[in-house]
């Protein structure tokens, strides 16, 4: 089986580490030299980083970057059988890599997004193919989390699921099948919480420190909600409140006008160096 995934930042770069140490041969569309550069680079250092630590040894990385081969040109994925989508959470710019996927592969091919929030149904609109579209929503960081939420679209076919399912099973990931809704499960129930955070030191009801570690000591989360906001992405945490407050219409999902203004600020979290942490 032959897998090209499309993207090569960091949710990219993790997806082709864990497929190719799985043992599959994989065809990484990247979007300009320079990220991709870049991206085969963070690999090469994550693999060296396991052989450090005596997970692989020489010849099994050898033989993990051998799996992977790079291009910038989506002619070479036609014979792929599995398509990952992994770009921006951009609504606009999937449709057009699905769109582009769909004309240039085979009929058979399955094209899964690697989304957090967008919608499969609306996402596999931009295809000839409905049926076999699928949502496959990796964790940060890919390595070390083991949920990979499978969520089918209104018309995804049922042995798609099931191809999909036991795909990221292959790959050492735990799937969890998920009805197409917003924000999937794992976002719907997160995402808000690093938002009502975010209001509880707006409102000076606590110290930043003092609601992580609240957080952490009195609910047992590994990291508190700001703390975790800065990991995902500020911009990514505030993408995904607007989907849910404007799929659903209920203003328990609005975003905090302090999570607005950092985003403004580019101040994102760890990606930027800072956000309610420096790094």
């Amino acid at each position: 089986m032959k897998i090209c995934i499309v993207g090569d930042g960091i949710m990219g770069g993790g997806i082709v580490q864990v497929v190719t140490q799985s043992g599959y041969e994989v065809l990484w569309k990247g979007f300009n030299e320079e990220t991709l550069g870049r991206a085969l680079e963070r690999l090469d250092k994550n693999l060296l980083r396991l052989l450090d630590k005596e997970v692989i040894d020489k010849a099994e990385k050898n033989a993990i970057s051998k799996r992977v081969t790079s291009t910038l040109n989506y002619e070479d994925c036609k014979d792929c059988d599995i398509v990952i989508e992994a770009i921006n959470e951009d609504m606009a710019m999937k449709k057009e890599v699905l769109k582009t996927m769909d004309k240039i592969c085979k009929s058979e091919t399955i094209l899964a997004t690697n989304t957090s929030s967008l919608s499969i149904t609306e996402l596999a609109s931009a295809t000839n193919r409905p049926s076999k579209v699928i949502g496959m929503h990796f964790f940060n960081p890919v390595h070390a989390m083991k949920l990979v939420e499978v969520i089918k679209g209104q018309l995804t076919d049922e042995e798609v699921h099931n191809t999909i399912y036991s795909f990221a099973k292959k790959i050492g990931k735990v799937p969890t099948t998920i009805n197409e809704a917003p924000g999937f499960v794992v976002n719907r129930l997160l995402i808000p919480l690093v938002n009502e955070g975010i209001a509880v030191f707006a409102e000076g009801v606590a110290s930043r420190d003092e609601i992580d570690a609240a957080m952490k000591l009195g609910a047992g989360h590994p990291m508190g909600p700001l703390a975790l906001g800065d990991l995902i992405g500020l911009d990514v945490c505030l993408a995904i409140m607007e989907i849910l407050h404007s799929e659903f219409g209920d203003d328990k999902y609005r975003p905090h006008p302090l999570l607005r203004k950092m985003v403004r600020a580019n101040l994102l979290g760890r990606k930027t160096k800072e956000g309610f942490y420096k790094y």
